[in-house]
């Protein structure tokens, strides 16, 4: 980001926080061909392209800077329009996919100069529970607290709670009013409802978009915070807490969070009060996927003494959270990679090996998969996790094992040759690159 753009938005965070109740009254322009030409070096490289098949590669640097000269002035003129998204599926687990929209590339740089300027606003506003898709936060901090939570606070009930196609069901009107408390440029306004309302095409068919807000846009993640800002996070902290009897805990990573409590009848106390909270914005929550277990030192306390099978688990940002012990048989919060994410992970590695073995070389494969090694363990390998992705390295090495062998009809080599050249250019072993214990 350039300079002038980077102390701009400084000056528009500074004011922010210093007055919790200014509305911003001109915004639009922020949306310089600076800006823009800085929010397109940052796009990410070798990505989908949206409904004008263009990517970022296709451009010159000499016909994307005229782009953005004519893209500053159809915004000044307000006769921008957003294209509408391509939309695609991502499979997910269960045989289930996941819809992604895709905006075209100019698309993708005016949300990410939406985005900054909304993220100076509201990153003053968020709350301490909050860790999606922030700067400077991340999902291992919210499983760090999560572990303080229920390894130093007096909590003995988690509602796991699941909102149905959040993304899918913001609700438009909802959202502007909520940028209203902070924003009062309609301009902005109007350019952010222009987003939300731009459409999808999927198959060459046009579908008009009444509610929610697709995810893979740039803009979506900042969108949903703010959204749950007010919705959820604000709520609990300020009337919520109030009216509940002990220990009661927030974490929350986008629209995946978790509620911790002291009391059982309390814990019932807080789902009700959930479920209508998000009605009144257009929500709900899973039925299927919301739960409230017992869990916590005296949970395990409990099972215990009536002779009952171990506490229940619960699913938290890639991670499954189960009661155990130390060696010296004090309450640990136990953490593995969940079963769902073990299988992807694992099939998305074979899936990959078996398309590539043909198309490169030895070495190029061997390198590459170096890196999603590497990617695995940056994020599973957190503290008492080791177990989980020292199994997801023995069986990567048996899938290379196998698909390397199949690179013709001959055998490339047998399992001692294969393990010779495993020494000789050694795959990362497996490693903890995150602490969360014994770090309070």
């Amino acid at each position: 980001m350039d300079n002038y753009t980077a102390t701009k938005l400084s000056l528009i965070a500074k004011k922010a926080k210093q007055d919790k109740q200014c509305k911003f009254t001109s915004l639009m322009h922020h949306f310089t061909f600076e800006h823009l030409l800085s929010c397109f070096k940052d796009l990410k490289s070798d990505k989908a392209p949206g409904i004008d098949n263009r990517t970022k590669e296709s451009y010159s640097e000499q016909e994307i800077k005229q782009i953005l000269i004519q893209t500053v002035a159809k915004m000044k003129a307000r006769k921008y329009k957003p294209q509408p998204v391509k939309r695609v599926y991502i499979n997910k687990t269960g045989n289930k996919q996941r819809p992604l929209g895709i905006p075209t590339v100019t698309d993708k740089i005016v949300q990410a100069a939406a985005k900054n300027i909304l993220e100076a606003i509201y990153e003053q506003d968020f709350l301490d529970c909050s860790y999606g898709y922030r700067p400077n936060r991340s999902a291992h901090q919210a499983l760090k607290q999560l572990n303080h939570t229920i390894m130093q606070k007096k909590v003995n009930w988690i509602i796991d709670a699941d909102i149905q196609s959040f993304f899918d069901n913001i609700d438009h009107y909802i959202m502007m009013d909520f940028l209203s408390h902070r924003i009062r440029d309609a301009k902005f306004k109007s350019l952010i409802f222009k987003f939300m309302k731009s459409g999808i095409f999927e198959e060459d068919r046009y579908i008009p978009t009444k509610q929610g807000t697709p995810q893979g846009s740039i803009i979506s993640p900042i969108l949903a915070n703010i959204y749950l800002h007010y919705v959820l996070d604000l709520w609990f902290e300020k009337v919520l807490k109030k009216q509940i009897n002990g220990e009661v805990c927030l974490i929350r990573y986008a629209d995946d969070f978790i509620i911790a409590t002291q009391y059982q009848d309390q814990a019932r106390k807080v789902l009700n009060m959930l479920k209508q909270r998000l009605i009144k914005f257009k929500l709900t929550l899973s039925e299927d996927k919301t739960r409230l277990i017992e869990f916590g030192r005296f949970a395990q306390e409990n099972k215990h003494r009536l002779e009952q099978r171990k506490p229940d688990t619960f699913d938290f940002l890639g991670f499954t959270h189960y009661c155990t012990t130390t060696r010296d048989k004090r309450f640990k919060l136990g953490v593995k990679t969940s079963r769902k994410n073990v299988k992807t992970s694992q099939k998305a590695i074979n899936v990959w090996l078996k398309q590539i073995r043909n198309a490169y070389q030895q070495k190029q494969i061997w390198k590459q998969l170096k890196v999603k090694l590497q990617g695995h363990y940056n994020y599973y390998g957190i503290s008492g996790n080791f177990h989980s992705i020292k199994r997801f390295y023995d069986k990567t090495i048996y899938l290379a094992y196998k698909w390397l062998n199949r690179r013709s009809q001959k055998k490339s080599f047998n399992w001692n040759n294969f393990i010779k050249y495993l020494n000789t250019y050694p795959l990362p072993k497996p490693k903890l690159c995150f602490q969360i214990y014994q770090t309070w």
